[in-house]
Protein backbone atom coordinates (compact mmCIF):
# COMPACT_ATOMS: atom_id res chain seq x y z
CA UNK A 1 0.00 0.00 0.00
CA UNK A 2 1.51 3.00 -0.86
CA UNK A 3 1.99 6.07 1.60
CA UNK A 4 -0.65 8.93 1.71
CA UNK A 5 1.09 11.59 0.08
CA UNK A 6 -1.04 15.17 1.15
CA UNK A 7 -0.33 17.91 -1.35
CA UNK A 8 0.67 20.99 -0.28
CA UNK A 9 -2.86 22.82 -1.07
CA UNK A 10 -4.23 19.99 1.29
CA UNK A 11 -2.33 20.81 3.73
CA UNK A 12 -2.66 23.98 3.70
CA UNK A 13 -6.67 23.67 4.36
CA UNK A 14 -5.83 21.25 7.23
CA UNK A 15 -4.04 23.76 9.12
CA UNK A 16 -6.18 26.95 8.31
CA UNK A 17 -9.40 24.30 9.56
CA UNK A 18 -6.90 23.58 12.52
CA UNK A 19 -6.59 27.47 13.06
CA UNK A 20 -10.23 28.10 12.75
CA UNK A 21 -10.91 25.91 15.51
CA UNK A 22 -8.34 26.90 18.08
CA UNK A 23 -9.60 30.48 17.40
CA UNK A 24 -12.88 29.64 18.32
CA UNK A 25 -12.30 27.82 21.46
CA UNK A 26 -10.09 30.84 22.49
CA UNK A 27 -13.16 33.09 22.20
CA UNK A 28 -15.09 30.95 23.96
CA UNK A 29 -12.59 30.63 26.78
CA UNK A 30 -11.78 34.38 26.65
CA UNK A 31 -16.07 34.39 27.18
CA UNK A 32 -15.87 32.15 30.18
CA UNK A 33 -13.42 33.71 31.67
CA UNK A 34 -16.36 36.57 32.72
CA UNK A 35 -16.57 40.06 32.92
CA UNK A 36 -12.69 41.21 33.31
CA UNK A 37 -10.83 44.15 31.15
CA UNK A 38 -10.07 43.16 27.92
CA UNK A 39 -6.36 44.20 28.22
CA UNK A 40 -6.13 41.70 31.07
CA UNK A 41 -7.38 38.58 28.82
CA UNK A 42 -5.22 39.58 26.09
CA UNK A 43 -1.80 40.06 28.83
CA UNK A 44 -2.64 36.30 29.79
CA UNK A 45 -3.59 35.00 26.49
CA UNK A 46 -0.37 36.38 24.86
CA UNK A 47 1.69 35.69 27.64
CA UNK A 48 1.15 31.91 27.24
CA UNK A 49 1.33 32.23 23.33
CA UNK A 50 5.09 33.56 24.15
CA UNK A 51 5.88 31.34 26.24
CA UNK A 52 5.09 28.53 23.72
CA UNK A 53 6.51 29.84 20.71
CA UNK A 54 10.13 31.31 23.23
CA UNK A 55 10.02 27.14 23.56
CA UNK A 56 9.76 26.30 20.14
CA UNK A 57 12.50 28.75 19.20
CA UNK A 58 15.10 27.41 22.02
CA UNK A 59 14.39 24.08 20.45
CA UNK A 60 14.62 25.15 16.56
CA UNK A 61 17.73 27.31 17.61
CA UNK A 62 16.59 30.20 15.80
CA UNK A 63 16.23 33.74 16.21
CA UNK A 64 13.66 35.45 18.60
CA UNK A 65 13.26 38.78 17.28
CA UNK A 66 14.49 38.62 13.42
CA UNK A 67 16.27 40.29 10.88
CA UNK A 68 17.41 43.87 11.52
CA UNK A 69 15.70 44.81 7.77
CA UNK A 70 12.39 43.35 9.29
CA UNK A 71 11.72 45.22 12.27
CA UNK A 72 9.31 48.29 10.89
CA UNK A 73 7.40 45.22 9.51
CA UNK A 74 7.18 43.10 12.37
CA UNK A 75 6.46 46.24 14.70
CA UNK A 76 3.67 46.93 13.01
CA UNK A 77 2.41 43.65 12.80
CA UNK A 78 2.53 43.08 16.04
CA UNK A 79 1.21 47.01 16.72
CA UNK A 80 -2.08 46.47 14.83
CA UNK A 81 -2.18 42.90 16.11
CA UNK A 82 -2.60 43.88 19.01
CA UNK A 83 -5.02 46.62 18.94
CA UNK A 84 -6.80 43.92 16.70
CA UNK A 85 -7.10 41.31 19.46
CA UNK A 86 -7.90 44.12 22.62
CA UNK A 87 -10.83 45.07 20.12
CA UNK A 88 -12.15 41.59 19.49
CA UNK A 89 -11.93 40.63 22.65
CA UNK A 90 -14.01 43.25 23.90
CA UNK A 91 -16.93 42.44 20.89
CA UNK A 92 -16.51 38.92 22.11
CA UNK A 93 -17.41 40.15 25.90
CA UNK A 94 -20.60 41.94 24.57
CA UNK A 95 -21.94 40.32 21.69
CA UNK A 96 -22.88 37.11 20.97
CA UNK A 97 -19.97 34.52 19.76
CA UNK A 98 -20.30 33.78 16.72
CA UNK A 99 -21.55 37.41 15.90
CA UNK A 100 -18.47 38.44 17.57
CA UNK A 101 -16.03 36.38 14.86
CA UNK A 102 -18.30 36.98 11.96
CA UNK A 103 -16.95 40.77 12.77
CA UNK A 104 -13.60 39.84 12.57
CA UNK A 105 -14.11 37.83 9.19
CA UNK A 106 -14.87 40.82 7.24
CA UNK A 107 -10.80 41.27 7.29
CA UNK A 108 -10.36 39.94 4.12
CA UNK A 109 -11.50 42.63 2.44
CA UNK A 110 -9.88 44.86 4.38
CA UNK A 111 -6.97 43.14 3.26
CA UNK A 112 -7.96 44.21 -0.31
CA UNK A 113 -8.34 47.97 0.60
CA UNK A 114 -4.83 47.83 2.70
CA UNK A 115 -3.08 46.33 -0.46
CA UNK A 116 -4.44 48.89 -3.04
CA UNK A 117 -3.39 51.40 -0.42
CA UNK A 118 -0.01 50.27 0.80
CA UNK A 119 1.17 47.53 -1.85
CA UNK A 120 -0.36 48.94 -4.87
CA UNK A 121 -2.42 46.25 -5.84
CA UNK A 122 -5.22 47.01 -7.95
CA UNK A 123 -8.72 46.61 -6.82
CA UNK A 124 -10.73 45.40 -9.80
CA UNK A 125 -14.81 45.83 -10.06
CA UNK A 126 -15.42 42.36 -8.47
CA UNK A 127 -13.52 43.25 -5.75
CA UNK A 128 -15.08 46.55 -4.91
CA UNK A 129 -18.79 45.30 -5.36
CA UNK A 130 -17.80 42.48 -3.00
CA UNK A 131 -16.20 44.59 -0.42
CA UNK A 132 -19.50 46.41 -0.73
CA UNK A 133 -22.02 43.49 -0.47
CA UNK A 134 -20.00 42.32 2.72
CA UNK A 135 -20.54 45.66 4.56
CA UNK A 136 -23.91 45.05 3.51
CA UNK A 137 -24.26 41.72 4.97
CA UNK A 138 -22.46 43.55 8.07
CA UNK A 139 -25.11 45.74 9.12
CA UNK A 140 -27.45 42.65 8.98
CA UNK A 141 -25.32 41.29 12.33
CA UNK A 142 -24.77 45.09 13.39
CA UNK A 143 -28.34 46.04 13.44
CA UNK A 144 -27.05 49.17 13.54
CA UNK A 145 -29.99 51.30 16.06
CA UNK A 146 -27.77 55.10 16.32
CA UNK A 147 -27.22 54.29 20.46
CA UNK A 148 -24.68 53.23 22.54
CA UNK A 149 -25.74 49.42 21.71
CA UNK A 150 -24.22 49.95 18.30
CA UNK A 151 -20.46 50.06 19.93
CA UNK A 152 -19.71 46.57 20.71
CA UNK A 153 -20.05 46.12 16.72
CA UNK A 154 -18.05 49.16 15.71
CA UNK A 155 -15.48 47.85 17.95
CA UNK A 156 -15.52 44.89 16.34
CA UNK A 157 -15.68 46.05 13.02
CA UNK A 158 -12.45 47.97 14.44
CA UNK A 159 -10.73 44.85 15.52
CA UNK A 160 -11.58 43.54 11.64
CA UNK A 161 -9.18 46.58 10.79
CA UNK A 162 -6.95 46.14 12.90
CA UNK A 163 -6.29 42.20 11.99
CA UNK A 164 -6.15 43.59 8.33
CA UNK A 165 -3.82 45.75 8.78
CA UNK A 166 -1.76 42.90 10.42
CA UNK A 167 -2.36 40.00 7.64
CA UNK A 168 -0.76 42.72 5.45
CA UNK A 169 2.07 43.19 7.02
CA UNK A 170 2.28 39.04 7.04
CA UNK A 171 1.84 39.49 3.17
CA UNK A 172 4.71 41.83 3.36
CA UNK A 173 6.83 39.46 5.51
CA UNK A 174 6.39 36.57 3.55
CA UNK A 175 9.33 34.14 3.66
CA UNK A 176 11.41 36.60 5.31
CA UNK A 177 11.04 35.50 8.91
CA UNK A 178 9.94 32.09 10.36
CA UNK A 179 6.53 31.51 11.84
CA UNK A 180 7.73 30.86 15.26
CA UNK A 181 10.06 33.92 14.96
CA UNK A 182 6.85 36.16 13.95
CA UNK A 183 4.63 34.77 16.77
CA UNK A 184 7.04 35.10 19.46
CA UNK A 185 8.09 38.96 18.43
CA UNK A 186 3.93 39.70 18.18
CA UNK A 187 3.25 37.71 21.47
CA UNK A 188 6.54 39.63 23.37
CA UNK A 189 5.71 43.08 21.89
CA UNK A 190 1.98 42.33 22.75
CA UNK A 191 2.70 41.16 26.36
CA UNK A 192 5.07 43.88 26.92
CA UNK A 193 3.00 46.94 25.16
CA UNK A 194 -0.13 45.72 27.16
CA UNK A 195 1.38 44.95 30.37
CA UNK A 196 1.06 48.64 32.10
CA UNK A 197 -2.65 49.13 30.73
CA UNK A 198 -3.20 45.58 32.36
CA UNK A 199 -1.62 46.90 35.93
CA UNK A 200 -4.08 49.89 36.01
CA UNK A 201 -7.35 48.29 35.69
CA UNK A 202 -5.95 44.69 37.20
CA UNK A 203 -9.47 43.21 38.77
CA UNK A 204 -8.37 39.72 40.89
CA UNK A 205 -9.54 36.70 39.29
CA UNK A 206 -10.62 33.09 40.42
CA UNK A 207 -8.63 30.19 39.86
CA UNK A 208 -11.08 29.36 37.06
CA UNK A 209 -11.09 32.83 35.49
CA UNK A 210 -7.04 31.98 34.99
CA UNK A 211 -6.84 29.11 34.19
CA UNK A 212 -9.24 29.96 31.28
CA UNK A 213 -7.63 32.78 30.24
CA UNK A 214 -4.24 30.29 30.21
CA UNK A 215 -6.50 27.84 27.61
CA UNK A 216 -7.00 31.16 25.57
CA UNK A 217 -3.30 31.67 25.46
CA UNK A 218 -3.14 28.19 24.80
CA UNK A 219 -5.63 27.58 21.72
CA UNK A 220 -4.56 30.96 20.28
CA UNK A 221 -1.36 29.05 20.04
CA UNK A 222 -2.51 26.67 17.87
CA UNK A 223 -5.08 29.14 16.00
CA UNK A 224 -1.83 31.50 15.06
CA UNK A 225 0.94 28.68 14.27
CA UNK A 226 -1.95 27.21 12.13
CA UNK A 227 -2.58 30.44 10.11
CA UNK A 228 0.90 30.42 9.45
CA UNK A 229 1.83 27.42 8.69
CA UNK A 230 -1.49 26.95 6.23
CA UNK A 231 0.33 30.34 4.26
CA UNK A 232 3.70 28.63 4.07
CA UNK A 233 1.94 25.90 2.66
CA UNK A 234 -0.74 27.24 0.06
CA UNK A 235 -1.60 30.95 -0.76
CA UNK A 236 -3.95 32.97 0.99
CA UNK A 237 -6.39 33.22 -2.40
CA UNK A 238 -6.19 29.03 -2.38
CA UNK A 239 -7.55 28.29 1.31
CA UNK A 240 -8.36 31.38 2.99
CA UNK A 241 -12.34 30.43 2.17
CA UNK A 242 -11.66 27.64 4.67
CA UNK A 243 -10.92 29.96 7.62
CA UNK A 244 -14.68 30.53 7.93
CA UNK A 245 -15.32 27.27 9.44
CA UNK A 246 -14.62 29.18 12.89
CA UNK A 247 -18.33 30.65 12.08
CA UNK A 248 -19.34 27.00 12.17
CA UNK A 249 -17.27 26.15 14.94
CA UNK A 250 -18.04 28.87 17.31
CA UNK A 251 -21.84 28.98 16.99
CA UNK A 252 -21.72 25.38 17.63
CA UNK A 253 -19.63 25.98 20.96
CA UNK A 254 -21.91 29.36 21.65
CA UNK A 255 -25.17 26.67 21.55
CA UNK A 256 -23.40 24.07 23.44
CA UNK A 257 -21.40 26.45 26.60
CA UNK A 258 -23.97 29.36 26.48
CA UNK A 259 -27.29 28.45 25.17
CA UNK A 260 -27.04 30.84 22.30
CA UNK A 261 -27.82 31.06 19.02
CA UNK A 262 -27.79 33.94 16.53
CA UNK A 263 -30.83 35.56 15.41
CA UNK A 264 -32.24 35.01 11.99
CA UNK A 265 -30.94 38.67 10.25
CA UNK A 266 -27.31 37.32 12.00
CA UNK A 267 -27.50 35.08 9.82
CA UNK A 268 -28.50 36.38 6.72
CA UNK A 269 -25.90 38.46 7.24
CA UNK A 270 -23.44 35.62 7.77
CA UNK A 271 -25.15 33.95 4.64
CA UNK A 272 -24.26 37.48 2.96
CA UNK A 273 -20.35 37.99 3.67
CA UNK A 274 -19.82 33.76 3.05
CA UNK A 275 -21.71 33.70 -0.34
CA UNK A 276 -19.34 36.79 -1.21
CA UNK A 277 -15.80 35.39 0.13
CA UNK A 278 -16.72 32.46 -1.46
CA UNK A 279 -17.19 34.09 -5.17
CA UNK A 280 -14.13 35.90 -4.50
CA UNK A 281 -12.79 32.30 -3.90
CA UNK A 282 -13.58 30.70 -6.61
CA UNK A 283 -13.12 34.10 -8.72
CA UNK A 284 -9.24 34.16 -7.83
CA UNK A 285 -9.19 30.12 -8.49
CA UNK A 286 -10.65 30.68 -11.55
CA UNK A 287 -7.94 33.81 -13.09
CA UNK A 288 -5.14 31.54 -11.44
CA UNK A 289 -6.18 28.36 -13.01
CA UNK A 290 -5.93 30.80 -16.49
CA UNK A 291 -2.93 32.21 -15.91
CA UNK A 292 -1.36 28.68 -15.78
CA UNK A 293 -3.06 27.59 -18.93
Amino acid sequence: MKNLTLSNRTKGVLFIIMSAFGFAMMSAFVKLSGDLPSFQKTFFRNITSCIIAFGIILVKKESFFGKLENQKILILRSLFGTLGIVFNFYAIDKLVLSDANMLNKLSPFFVIIFSALFLKEKINFKQGLAIIIAFIGALFIIKPQFNFDIIPSLIGVCGAICAAAAYTCLRVLGSREKYYTIVFYFSFFSTIVILPFMLMVYEKMTLVQFLYLILAGIFASIGQFGITIAYKYAKAKEISIFDYSNIIFSAIISFILFGVLPDYLSIIGYLVIFSVSLYMFLYKTNCQAKCNT
